[in-house]
This record gives structure tokens, C-alpha cells and sequence, in this order.
């Protein structure tokens, strides 16, 4: 069982990052890769900064299948690309040498450098990371493990950049059902594209 009274104020803290549109999609009505409306808002100077940060003393991120697959099909290569932008590049590198651990029922090895399959479910993962050494926990926009840890009282913090978008369809981040929690807001940076970058702390219980 998940211990929801862990004190939060020392160990490994779980960061959630995601963008999400004014109607609280995470992806438009075209399907799964229908992201294109996220583009512009990830591109500003405040949201590249804004993911920098997040980086800053985290050493493991968690990935779904489908990130997996796209993140490490584009993200690699931009450490050496001259022409990216210096913080994508620093953000390739860094993404480059995390540890990466990847929830795949299908998958059966990996060829990202750092990464390796979880054997575990996301809340029993995290609680076994949370038992080991090491700096903050990093989940890069993968909605299942996002729900599943927000669901068991394993998310301590919960980064949202808020896109001026209705998309009108599309996967939602929340649904009915979901358990009921308590945020208070650290941190809300707009930026030049229109969108808000928010950054929410779990109240203890």
C-alpha cells in the first residue's frame, strides 16, 4: 500500500510535466499524435527554460511506451545538431544521460543509452525508487503514469504548461474517478506564446 502520510519534505520528490489545452486535453481530436497545437507554446524562450529547470537535480525520468518511442526517435541527435537551439541541445544531452526507466507491456529491449524496461507498475516503481540514492524523479508528459501515480498518492509535484487552446477533442488528462487530492500553486510563469507555465505542490493529506 502506498504510504500517503510520508513526510514530503525529504527524499526523492516525483515531478510531473505535461502541457495540457484550455478544454483539458492532451491531445487533439485526430488521435493520439495530434499534438501539433502543443508546438508553438513548447518553443518559447519561458517553456524552454521552464523544462531546463525541471531537469536541474533530477536523475530518472519515466516514460511511457508511446514518449519512449518518439522522444527517443527525435531527442538523441540534438545534442550534436549546431543548429538547435543551445537549450534543446542541453536538454538532449542531459536527456541522453538520465536514467530512463520505460513502462512497456510490448517492448522487449530498448536501444536509448540509460534506459531500461520497469518490471513494475508506476506506484510500485516509484516506491522502490523513492528507496534508492539519487535526485528527483522525472515523468516527461505520459499521461497514463501520470494518472496511475496521482492516483496513489505518488506524485509530489505537478508541472502544467497550460496551452490558450480549445481543441475540442482528444484524450483528457483527468477523468471521472480519478482520486480527489489538494494542490497549492508555487510557481506560474506566462509566456510570449499565450500560455501559462504552472507548478503545483501536494498539500499532505
Amino acid at each position: 500500500m502506498t504510504d500517503t502520510n510520508r513526510d514530503r519534505t525529504i527524499g526523492r520528490k516525483v515531478v510531473a510535466n505535461i502541457s495540457l489545452s484550455l478544454d483539458g486535453r492532451t491531445t487533439g481530436p485526430g488521435g493520439e499524435y495530434d499534438m501539433g497545437w502543443i508546438a508553438p507554446h513548447a518553443l518559447t524562450d519561458v517553456s524552454r527554460a521552464h523544462l531546463i529547470k525541471l531537469t536541474v537535480g533530477a536523475t530518472t525520468v519515466l516514460l511511457g511506451r508511446k514518449n519512449y518511442q518518439g522522444f527517443s526517435s527525435y531527442w538523441p541527435a540534438v545534442a550534436g545538431d549546431e543548429h538547435a537551439d543551445p537549450r534543446d541541445r542541453e536538454f538532449s544531452r542531459w536527456l541522453n544521460e538520465v536514467d530512463k526507466v520505460v513502462f512497456s507491456r510490448t517492448r522487449a529491449a530498448l536501444d536509448w543509452s540509460n534506459a531500461r524496461l520497469a518490471t513494475a507498475d508506476p506506484a510500485s516503481t516509484v516506491q522502490e525508487l523513492r528507496t534508492e540514492g539519487g535526485g528527483d524523479i522525472l515523468v516527461l508528459a505520459s499521461a497514463s503514469i501520470i494518472r496511475a501515480l496521482l492516483d496513489t498518492g505518488e506524485l509530489d509535484r505537478l508541472s502544467i504548461t497550460l496551452c490558450p487552446e480549445i481543441v475540442g477533442g482528444g484524450a483528457r488528462l483527468f477523468g471521472d474517478g480519478s482520486a480527489g487530492s489538494s494542490w497549492s500553486l508555487t510557481e506560474s510563469t506566462p509566456t510570449g506564446s499565450g500560455a501559462i507555465c504552472l507548478t503545483y505542490g501536494r498539500q499532505a493529506a
